[in-house]
C-alpha cells in the first residue's frame, strides 16, 4: 500500500466519522432498534456511493459549475433533513405528552420503530441529498491521484475506501448505541439525545435551506 493512498485512508476516516447529519440519523433510528440503526447505516453508505461513483464519472464537476442545479439539490437536501428534524422534535413531544411520567418501559414500548426500508431510505436520502458532498469529493480524490497514473481506476478505488470506512463506522455507531441501549433509552436520556438530535437536525436544514436566500 503507497503513502499516497495510506495517507487517503486516515483522511476519508476522519471525514467519515465527523458527526453530522448522517450521524445524528444513525443514532436516532438505533436508538429505536438495532435492526433499524444498522439499516440507516448502509442507507448512508450507499449515498457516499453514489457521490463517489459521480466524482469518478465527472458528474459532480457539472453541479458544481451550474449554481441553480447546486442550489435545486441543497434546496431538497436541507428541506428533507429539516423535516427529519422536524419530524423527531414532534415525535418526542407528542411521546411525552402522552406517557407523562410514565417507566422506562412505558415510554419505550411507545417509541416508534421504523421500518427496515424506512430506515434504509432516511439513510440513503440524508447522504445523498448532502449538497456538500459532491464539492467535498470532487476537491479531494484527485489529490490522491499519483501524477502519471491513469485517474479512473485509482479513483474508483479511493471511493470504494470511502463507502468500506462508512459501512464499518456507522454500523458500528449503531452497535454502540443499541449495546447501551438500557442507558440511553431511559426517559430523560432519550429525551435528551432525541431532543438534541431533533434540534440539530433542523437547525441544519435550516442553514441548508435559507443558506442560498442569503447568499
Amino acid at each position: 500500500m503507497d503513502a499516497q493512498l495510506l495517507a487517503f485512508v486516515a483522511v476519508a476516516a476522519g471525514m467519515v466519522a465527523l458527526p453530522g447529519a448522517d450521524f445524528t440519523v444513525v443514532v436516532r433510528n438505533a436508538l429505536a432498534s438495532r435492526r433499524s440503526g444498522l439499516a440507516t447505516a448502509v442507507g448512508v453508505a450507499g449515498g457516499l456511493l453514489v457521490h463517489t461513483a459521480l466524482a469518478a464519472a465527472g458528474l459532480a464537476a457539472v453541479l458544481v459549475t451550474m449554481p441553480v442545479l447546486f442550489r435545486t439539490v441543497q434546496l431538497l437536501g436541507g428541506a428533507y433533513v429539516l423535516y427529519l428534524g422536524l419530524s423527531g422534535l414532534y415525535a418526542m413531544w407528542r411521546r411525552a405528552a402522552t406517557t407523562g411520567t410514565g417507566t422506562g418501559d412505558e415510554e419505550d414500548a411507545g417509541r416508534p420503530r421504523p421500518g427496515l426500508a424506512r430506515s434504509l431510505r432516511q439513510g440513503f436520502l440524508t447522504n445523498a441529498l448532502n449538497p456538500k458532498a459532491p464539492v467535498l469529493f470532487l476537491s479531494l480524490l484527485p489529490q490522491f491521484v499519483p501524477e502519471g497514473r491513469s485517474a479512473l481506476p485509482r479513483t474508483l478505488l479511493l471511493a470504494a475506501v470511502v463507502v468500506v470506512l462508512a459501512l464499518v463506522w456507522f454500523p458500528a455507531v449503531a452497535l454502540l448505541v443499541d449495546r447501551l441501549g438500557r442507558w440511553l433509552r431511559r426517559p430523560r436520556a432519550s429525551r435528551a439525545i432525541e431532543g438534541g438530535s431533533g434540534t440539530a437536525l433542523t437547525a441544519l436544514g435550516l442553514v441548508l435551506v435559507t443558506g442560498p436566500l442569503l447568499r
